[in-house]
């Protein structure tokens, strides 16, 4: 199989993780207007709810899918063999999964004010199960689905502003969230042909299966536990209006995240092969350019995100959403610390067949989030569960760290990582100076938002240069490579 450039494939990725991005950011002022704040609420609450059962029906079958398979992509007929026993497996999941989420509805009363809204995010769960992303993720093929996100996220956006007009209509903005998110499944499993023949098989080797499968599913329940229990025990112990106001900071938080986890994403189907094939120092050398390059832009994003945090809130969701400032500003410090705890999970502990670490780290990561909200929630609302996701994921980046330094501390310890992670710090300093100055300096919301993001991305680059910082001058050098190709 040709061998795909990381550039290329970290760019179409975080392509569709800018439309993923951008589809929120054009909505989102949009219908946080136009619906209550209760019924942003009931959305968000359902959409949590029913994220627990995509949890289940997924079963950490994509994650071991792309470990796995990754071995295996060069032969279609042991990758079709392997990828019809685990999407057999998938669907078996799926099955269990709506079975215990129909039979909640019925047990649970309190349920009932949420069932629409519930049944339609439920669809999610078969359409991402026949989705089979992990096939894609396995050849490293992000410009077809880059492509169909473009398609799906601009007429989603029409089918918006057409159904959803007054507030009453968050079960229109639930189906066309759906929609964009996973309404081109189908189109996903033909697709998968050019790749593999998928299949549901009588036998799908349960034995040899089953157990890395179970192992790492319930780490991503133990992840669930601090990312998705916030929001629950927040709408339990307070009510609707303040899940509303919090889904904004977590909104934020999420996106601005994910375009950075987009990027690394990339990088595990790589770094697995290499490490299944012993090839450590290709590792360490791809490993080395993940950890700088994401040092280099997670932290001017995060001091950004900090620093602009009310003006993101206003420009984004208006004044009656202004309570989630100091929220979004302490979660905002978790961008930082979930995507090191992911580099060394997905990127390290998994290609390694360290799950089982990975397992009780973020079993215990959880059950210190959980106790956290009981004891913040009832004191601080909204800004106690951003707390406690902080603190969180500063624990299980932590604790991945360490389990993982064995592999990591030669790459780690390198002079040029520890220098451009010194940079980066120097730069943000610039960053916040810029911010201040345009704080003072500009009295229109827009003006100021503007002129802070840009010249603060200036300051950072100028710093950057000024520091001789390598990653910046190959960035500065592609560039002008760029520009001369189209003068």
């Amino acid at each position: 199989m040709k061998k795909k450039s990381l550039g290329l494939n970290a760019f179409f990725n975080s392509l569709r993780s800018i439309l993923n991005l951008l589809f929120p950011l054009i909505t989102f002022p949009y219908v946080s207007r136009v619906l209550s704040v209760n019924g942003m609420g009931i959305y968000n609450f359902s959409n949590i709810y029913v994220n627990y059962f995509l949890l289940i029906a997924g079963l950490g079958v994509a994650t071991y899918a792309v470990r796995e398979g990754a071995k295996y992509r060069d032969n279609k007929d042991k990758i079709s063999e392997f990828s019809s026993q685990v999407f057999t497996i998938n669907i078996y999941s799926t099955i269990i999964a709506y079975v215990l989420l129909l039979g909640s509805l019925l047990i649970f009363k309190n349920l009932h004010n949420y069932v629409s809204c519930i049944l339609i995010f439920g669809l999610q769960i078969i359409f991402t199960t026949i989705g089979t992303e992990w096939i894609y993720t396995i050849y490293e093929d992000y410009s077809y689905i880059t492509i169909r996100s473009i398609l799906f996220k601009i007429l989603s956006i029409v089918l918006l502003f057409v159904l959803v007009k007054k507030p009453e209509d968050y079960l229109w903005y639930a189906a066309i969230t759906v929609f964009a998110s996973v309404g081109s499944n189908i189109l996903n499993y033909i697709h998968a042909k050019k790749f593999c023949d998928i299949k549901l098989v009588k036998d799908p080797n349960w034995k040899y299966h089953l157990k890395p499968i179970l192992i790492i599913f319930a780490s991503s329940v133990a992840v669930t536990l601090y990312v998705s229990s916030d929001t629950t025990i927040l709408g339990l112990l307070k009510n609707d209006y303040a899940v509303g106001i919090y889904s904004i900071s977590v909104k934020i938080y999420q996106m601005a995240g994910g375009l950075l986890s987009a990027m690394l994403m990339v990088t595990i189907p790589r770094l697995a092969m290499l490490f299944g094939k012993r090839r450590f120092k290709e590792f360490n050398n791809v490993l080395s350019e993940v950890l700088e390059i994401l040092s280099m832009l997670v932290l001017p994003l995060s001091i950004g995100l900090i620093m602009l945090s009310e003006d993101i809130i206003l420009i984004i969701a208006g004044n009656k959403y202004l309570p989630s400032v100091n929220s979004l500003r302490i979660i905002s410090w978790g961008i930082i610390f979930s995507n090191f705890a992911m580099i060394f999970s997905d990127c390290v502990l998994i290609p390694a067949k360290r799950e089982a670490k990975v397992l009780k780290n973020t079993v215990i990561t959880g059950i210190i989030n959980i106790v956290l909200n009981f004891i913040l929630i009832p004191f601080m609302s909204y800004d106690g569960t951003s707390l406690s996701t902080v603190v969180a994921e500063l624990t299980v980046m932590v604790m991945n760290g360490y389990s993982c330094w064995d592999i990591i501390k030669p790459v780690i310890l390198k002079k040029d990582t520890l220098k451009n992670l010194l940079d980066s710090i120097i730069g943000c300093v610039g960053i916040v100076v810029v911010c201040l100055l345009c704080d003072i300096g500009f009295k229109s919301l827009w003006l100021k938002t503007i002129f802070s993001v840009v010249l603060s991305v200036i300051m950072y680059g100028a710093i950057l240069i000024l520091l001789k910082n390598k990653n910046a001058y190959s960035m500065l050098d592609r560039a002008k490579i760029i520009l001369k190709s189209k003068l």
